[in-house]
């Protein structure tokens, strides 16, 4: 298998807001920028959104390090995803996205490091300048507000 490093972060404005995220994907001295964004999601969404899109970029099965500064998703990955699933993800967050991920990333063997963030790692400072660059992208264009319930 390929080794692949995936560095990600989303970003949100208004948490419920304009949200933003981006991944960067690794291989040998290759690198592959992945970004986007959704008019009314949370930080949260943004992060898990970014780590979604990194391995459905890939093209076969890759032993992937998933650097992040989300606890909420190194975590969910590398600690509860498995009690998430024996209980079909009842009373968790943002279900849809979470089995969008063990979808994608079911050829994969994830394992997922934590970092700081705003801490000077490279690229999650990268990672973060273009999540929040797509929020504000889309919060420039969208004319309708996000609903917060």
């Amino acid at each position: 298998m390929k080794k692949i490093s995936l560095f990600c972060d989303g970003s949100s404005l208004g948490n419920p807001g304009a949200g933003g995220y981006c991944a960067i994907l690794r291989y040998g001295d290759k690198e592959k920028i992945i970004s986007g964004g959704q008019a009314c999601a949370t930080n949260n969404q943004m992060e898990l959104l970014a780590v979604i899109e990194g391995l459905a970029a890939l093209k076969e099965p890759c032993d992937v390090t998933l650097i992040s500064d989300s606890s909420y998703v190194i975590r969910g990955i590398n600690e509860w995803l498995d009690g998430w699933r024996r209980k079909a993800f009842v009373k968790v967050k943002n279900p849809e996205l979470w089995q969008r991920y063990l979808s994608v990333a079911k050829p994969h063997r994830v394992q997922g490091i934590w970092v700081k963030g705003h801490a000077g790692h490279l690229e999650n400072e990268t990672c973060d300048k273009i999540a929040k660059e797509e929020a504000l992208k889309i919060q420039s264009t969208e004319s309708t507000l996000c609903k917060k319930d």
